[in-house]
């Protein structure tokens, strides 16, 4: 189960082209028997997340793909609020026995550099706090084709595509462990550091070059 926010929802993009979709064909194409569901909802913050988390455990899948926020930091919502949203969200599906893949995005430069560092932070820590594997950039490689929509922040179909790819790389093993416990073969649907994709990415927000804080 995919569960988050508009680059979940596969905003902009044509009905069937959201990364939901084009990790459906991805794991159909590679012999895995999962149906995947979006449950991506434009707009919405971790604490839109939490209200809904509720009704993600009552469809029992055995994976979700958690991915919120992004809109928590472009709002300039206290990090300490927007992580212990996602902390309650992750609790309470852990506590259902529901394998996690945490997804992290990072934010333009005009936010600041501590309030960014913030953020990634976050998802390192939840991560580590509940063992789950951290996809480091959800939109790793998408600028660097210039795979972008006009508003230079969510993908385009192409992009998406790219983004299912990224998503399936670290969903492989948890595939991997489902498979061998559930036949049924049933799933639904982190920043450690700013790569030099993540630096691209927020150039392209501002039109600015920045360099990484790696100076990479």
């Amino acid at each position: 189960m995919a569960f988050g926010d508009s680059l979940t929802a596969g905003y902009g993009a044509d009905p069937g082209q959201s990364y939901p979709d084009n990790l459906q064909r991805d794991l159909d194409k590679a012999g895995y028997s999962y149906h995947v569901v979006n449950l991506g909802i434009s707009g919405e913050t971790t604490s839109d997340g939490l209200a809904r988390v509720g009704s993600v455990i009552a469809q029992q899948p055995r994976i979700v793909i958690l991915e919120f926020g992004g809109n928590d930091g472009l709002r300039g919502v206290p990090i300490s609020a927007a992580r212990a949203n996602l902390d309650q969200i992750m609790a309470r599906l852990a506590a259902a026995h529901i394998r996690i893949l945490l997804a992290g995005i990072t934010l333009p430069p005009n936010y600041g550099r501590d309030y960014i560092g913030q953020l990634q932070t976050m998802y390192q820590t939840l991560a580590t706090k509940y063992h789950v594997p951290l996809i480091p950039f959800l939109l790793e490689g998408v600028f660097e084709h210039g795979l972008f929509q006009q508003d230079g922040i969510h993908p385009n179909a192409e992009g998406y595509a790219m983004v299912a790819g990224t998503v399936l790389r670290y969903l492989r093993p948890l595939l991997t462990h489902a498979a061998a416990n559930h036949p049924a073969h049933r799933a639904s649907r982190g920043v450690s550091h700013v790569d030099a994709t993540a630096w691209l990415w927020l150039s392209a927000c501002t039109g600015t070059a920045y360099a990484s804080p790696s100076g990479r």
